[in-house]
């Protein structure tokens, strides 16, 4: 009896197991139909971060009805690839394709995991594994070995045969996406795709927030634009209901005169109201608003003042006498500037990868140019929001790079591009000092940026820029007059002499061939 027992017991365990192995290792039922959605995006990019953050719950309620393919964007380099953000990007892009192969079911909740601390990555994997309690030994032997190399590789080279340069580029059903980037921007527009199996949870959705804004603008302005900013903003909010208004309007004539107190003097104005905060499409716009006058406001790097002089339409605006190129509003808009032949000043921010591209290019720009004497500045983009104080783009790092490397041209003019180019090999390292060697000294550099001088230089500076409204890194002004823009030096090369064309730099056999590979497009601020 007592063995019948125990073989009784051991019949109920065995079963009790099967069972719950049997749960485990339970698959999702196979989806009716699939949507297939492609994501291009560098691992360390903050909109990369943001859309791989926004698309993890959509994955989750969705399951297998969605094809998702991943893959990240490199660039060939000296006859191997490398990402925009450098050798840790790399790793990073390496490891969460390994994830991504051998933990199918759980990557996603370790790419969400380290891009809490996306500047960190890929050195909070172990602690990301950890918290999540994930096996990673097959991750560990992919990324070390031959197998992570390959599958890297794969990527790139696939981004690059879909013409994928900006993180993040999404296609939708192999079509291009401009949506919105929200979970529930993502869930609208893949649910719309399915045709005759949509999922359960496609019935479940919220309805996009109602938001007012209000566009002030003025007919007067030839790049104010406010029909494409409507669009561009309804992608982005699928429940906006906008409203325009011209600044010859008594209405909008009111409302400017409150947000111009309040410093936003140039149109076009986007305002819209408090509510918007508390929508979940808010996050899309929320680094670059402010709030004034009871209202949010967009900041879209408007330019526009409309009281000021126009320069270029033949009408004493300002009813002052003087008319255009004359009245002393114009004397540092571009149409009005002097021209200075062989002059190229560049506008970047130090720590931005357009604007350490362009830089870079110079180097081929100088060889070019070199019986030439090419008249080249370097500039900063960045606001003074109180005396001494600065605030960029990049953050602090990048205003004390902007510091050191104005010092470097002030006390070194004509090495000063060594510092640079040797600064631009790891901008966002904090051991600037082996970039100051040879002719420039490392003692000068922290003299300069510690004792008050740098500071005052990067006033000075910055002012340029702010003066004729540019934001975006990179920006070139050729000849003090001609605005233009690229980082690939055969590009810089054809606006240079496109301005001047008697340069000796601009002769058949100086011209500077193209890349093998199309030039990144976009830049920093823009």
């Amino acid at each position: 009896m007592k063995k019948l027992l125990i073989l009784a017991s051991a019949f109920a365990l065995c079963i009790s197991m099967i069972v719950s192995c049997g749960e485990q290792t339970k698959k999702e039922p196979e989806a009716k139909e699939k949507v297939k959605l492609s994501f291009h995006v560098m691992s360390k990019c903050p909109y990369g971060v943001q859309v791989m953050n926004a698309i993890k719950p959509t994955l989750d309620q969705l399951g297998n009805a969605v094809d998702f393919e991943l893959n990240y964007i490199g660039y060939e380099k000296d006859g191997g690839w490398m990402p925009m953000h450098g050798e840790t990007e790399r790793k990073g892009d390496k490891l969460f394709l390994c994830a991504k192969k051998h933990l199918p079911k759980d990557y996603m909740n370790l790419v969400v995991c380290m891009n809490k601390e996306s500047r960190k990555i890929p050195d909070n994997f172990e602690s990301c594994a950890k918290e999540l309690n994930l096996n990673v030994a097959k991750v560990n032997a992919c990324k070390d070995g031959d197998e992570g190399e390959q599958i890297l590789l794969e990527s790139y080279k696939f981004s690059k045969s879909k013409g994928a340069n900006g993180s993040p580029t999404i296609y939708l059903q192999g079509q291009p996406y401009r949506g919105g980037r929200t979970s529930n921007d993502f869930m609208r527009a893949i649910c719309n795709e399915y045709k005759t199996a949509k999922p359960e949870a496609c019935n479940s959705i919220p309805e996009p927030a109602k938001v007012k804004v209000t566009v002030i603008s003025d007919k007067r302005c030839k790049d104010c634009r406010p029909e494409a900013l409507i669009g561009q903003l309804k992608g982005m909010f699928p429940g906006l209901i906008p409203e325009t208004l011209d600044y010859s309007d008594a209405k909008a004539q009111e409302m400017y005169k409150k947000f111009a107190e309040a410093g936003f003097k140039t149109l076009p104005i986007l305002a819209f109201e408090e509510a918007v905060e508390k929508t979940e499409e808010y996050q899309k716009i929320q680094r670059w608003t402010a709030k004034a006058a009871g209202a949010v406001l967009l900041r879209v790097g408007a330019k526009f003042d409309p009281t000021r002089e126009i320069c270029d339409n033949g009408i004493d605006d300002t009813q002052n006498g003087k008319v255009d190129c004359a009245d002393d509003d114009c004397k540092d808009e571009m149409i009005c500037r002097k021209e200075i032949p062989a002059r190229v000043d560049l506008f970047v921010m130090s720590q931005c990868p357009y604007g350490v591209m362009a830089l870079n290019a110079m180097k081929e720009i100088f060889e070019a140019f070199k019986d030439d004497k090419l008249d080249f500045h370097v500039n900063y983009i960045a606001n003074e929001t109180e005396p001494g104080k600065f605030n960029a783009l990049h953050g602090q790092g990048e205003v004390d790079e902007n510091i050191r490397e104005l010092c470097a041209i002030k006390h070194y003019p004509k090495d000063y591009m060594d510092y640079i180019w040797c600064r631009n090999e790891n901008i966002r390292g904090t051991e600037w000092q082996k970039c100051a060697t040879g002719k420039i000294k490392a003692d000068v550099i922290e003299k300069c940026f510690k004792g008050g001088e740098g500071v005052k230089l990067h006033s000075e500076n910055i002012k340029i820029g702010n003066k004729i409204g540019i934001g975006g890194s990179p920006t070139w002004i050729f000849n003090n007059k001609f605005q233009g823009g690229g980082v690939a030096a055969n590009d810089i090369q054809r606006q240079i002499c496109q301005h001047n064309p008697n340069l000796k730099g601009c002769a058949a056999d100086k011209a500077i061939k193209a890349g093998d590979k199309p030039a990144p497009q976009g830049g920093c601020g823009e």
